[in-house]
């Protein structure tokens, strides 16, 4: 999908955009890199993954899904 790789660009760009979009200080996002990887099951991909640099375990990662169309199912299958 073209959505995905501009919000990938996007979040690659400008990480601390993820947070602003959160309400949240774009602080924390100088702690995380941005990335984007394929789960190899039935290939599932993720749209982007900030993982926490620090190797702190602790720290929360967080999954970026980018969708554009009404779809009932979606929350189903992310947290599937």
């Amino acid at each position: 999908m073209k959505t995905d790789s501009l919000f990938y660009r996007l979040f690659q760009i400008r990480p601390q955009l993820l947070f602003e979009l959160l309400s949240d200080s774009p602080q924390p996002a100088s702690s995380y890199q941005f990335t984007s990887v394929e789960v190899k099951q039935l290939a599932f991909r993720l749209d982007g993954l900030f993982l926490p640099q620090n190797g702190d375990r602790n720290a929360p990662f967080y999954v970026v899904e980018v969708q554009f169309q009404p779809d009932e199912e979606l929350y189903y299958r992310v947290f599937a």
